[in-house]
């Protein structure tokens, strides 16, 4: 994927913790591809609750809940 054709929904760049840029283009294929992955997943789930007579707001609201719900285990 060049960045022509990078979605906008991905970052410039991706940031360590201090703030650095993460250059390693496997970790970026890997976090990109991860990215893509969950947003097809996302979108599949909004479709089928719409499908269904859910709430789009709601559904949205879920799916930002869900995120905000995950945990880091590597904190220190």
């Amino acid at each position: 994927m060049s960045d022509d054709d990078q979605p906008t929904w991905l970052p410039p760049a991706w940031r360590t913790p201090d703030g650095g840029v993460v250059a390693c283009v496997e970790k970026l294929k890997v976090m990109n591809g991860n990215l893509d992955e969950i947003r097809g997943l996302c979108q599949d789930a909004l479709e089928d609750g719409i499908l269904m007579g859910c709430d789009e707001a709601q559904i949205r609201a879920v799916l930002h809940a869900l995120v905000d719900s995950l945990t880091n285990p590597y904190r220190r």
